[in-house]
């Protein structure tokens, strides 16, 4: 009897990883600014991306309701190209820390989503760089 029961408790729980998986994944969308301007309450200045860049070294996804979140997985050159640029962020949220662990990220061009960079893009490009 314990050897069924067990069984089933088995195949629920392999039932709901997807679920659990997933529980997190989300989209964020805003545009992307220097932590550094976040916390003084100021938006990076346009047409001065270059200093602005220079002297940050955190990127974070400014919301249109004023919340921001770290991207971890995403490095900061590549934040760093689309600073002041309308993003989003396709990924695993934290609940306990304003970060998003990003799959893709996409860029607004020309009133469409532009896909920039994902995990399989970013995997298949170091792949390359073994050979």
């Amino acid at each position: 009897m314990r050897k069924i029961t067990l069984f089933v408790l088995v195949v629920c729980i392999t039932a709901l990883v997807p679920v659990w998986a997933f529980a997190g994944a989300t989209s964020v969308e805003g545009t992307i600014q220097g932590f550094t301007c976040v916390t003084h309450g100021k938006v990076c200045p346009v047409g001065k991306e270059d200093p602005t860049i220079a002297a940050e070294r955190v990127f974070v996804v400014l919301t249109k309701d004023s919340k921001y979140y770290f991207v971890p997985n995403l490095d900061r050159g590549i934040m760093a190209r689309h600073i002041n640029k309308m993003v989003r962020v396709k990924g695993n949220a934290s609940a306990k820390y304003p970060s998003i662990h990003a799959d893709t990220l996409e860029v607004m061009k020309g009133g469409a989503w532009a896909l920039t960079w994902s995990q399989k893009l970013e995997a298949e490009a170091r792949a390359v760089e073994r050979w």
